[in-house]
Order: C-alpha cells, then sequence, then structure tokens
C-alpha cells in the first residue's frame, strides 16, 4: 500500500496538485449549486477522475490533502474573504469577480495563511498554473497578483 508519505516528491506534488484542482472545482460548485459541503466532497472523493473526459492521463488525488482545502476554506472564508478583498485593485471585490476567480483566490489564500509547510512561492505558481487550466486571459494575471500580495502579507520572512 503507497501512503502519501511513502510517495516520491513528485509524485506527492502531483497528487497534491490534482487535490488543489478538485478543491477548486469543489468550491465553485458549492457556490453556484448551493450545495452542502459534506455532500460536495462525498461527490468528488466518490468519483476520482470519472468526470475528467477526454483529459489526459492525471494523477489521482491526495484526497486527505483535498478535504483539508475544502473543509479549511469553507470553515475560515470569513477570514479569508477580507484579506483577498484588501489586496484586489481599487473598486473591486470578490463578489464582482468570475466564481472560479473566487474559489482559486480562496484557496490559495487558505494555503498561504494555514499551509506553512508549502513554500509560498509554490502556493502561488500551484493556483496560477490552475487558472490557466480554466482561462486565456488576464484572469491568471489577477490570480498571480492577489497571491503574491497575500503572500507578502501571510509570509513575509519568505520574500
Amino acid at each position: 500500500m503507497n501512503t502519501n508519505s511513502e510517495k516520491t516528491p513528485a509524485k506527492k506534488a502531483l497528487t497534491r496538485a490534482s487535490a488543489r484542482l478538485k478543491a477548486v472545482q469543489a468550491l465553485y460548485q458549492m457556490e453556484l449549486g448551493s450545495e452542502d459541503v459534506g455532500e460536495v466532497m462525498a461527490q468528488f472523493m466518490g468519483q476520482g477522475l470519472a468526470n475528467e473526459p477526454g483529459q489526459e492521463s492525471i494523477a489521482q488525488p491526495d484526497w486527505p490533502f483535498f478535504e483539508s482545502l475544502v473543509m479549511g476554506i469553507v470553515k475560515e472564508q470569513r477570514e479569508l474573504d477580507p484579506l483577498i478583498n484588501e489586496r484586489l485593485a481599487k473598486g473591486w471585490t470578490l463578489v464582482r469577480i468570475d466564481a472560479t476567480v473566487r474559489a482559486i483566490l480562496r484557496a490559495g489564500c487558505f494555503e498561504l495563511g494555514q499551509r506553512k509547510d508549502v513554500p509560498a512561492k509554490v502556493v502561488i505558481n500551484e493556483y496560477v498554473e490552475i487558472a490557466h487550466s480554466f482561462f486565456a486571459g488576464e484572469e491568471s494575471k489577477l490570480i498571480n497578483a492577489v497571491l503574491d500580495k497575500l503572500a507578502r502579507h501571510l509570509r513575509p520572512k519568505e520574500f
């Protein structure tokens, strides 16, 4: 049996990247569908990668990491949103931006604040890559800029 602690660093990175993507998708689904966090997590964890038709083979998500992200973001959302709002351009708030961008920013903000075991630059890069999988425009630049500001605020010693 291969547990997360037995995985190579490269395999662990892939499974965590997959978990981050699934977490963003779950947050999006909860927001738009007004579904309960438990229901959405059960759906995602029960389906594995079945909802990715035609996509090249990717690593199975690190489900405990996925669960810690989703549950933590839901629990901390009232603290996360003001932190994000303060770093958006003047006149912009989370409610004015795309739901997928909101999900990515909340996940990145949570991970920067709560997952000190992951370097800030890795967190930023991971969520910018997720943005590229959803958007071809300027959204990835916005996500990069906001997460960079958050990282400098939440983890100043890393910069």
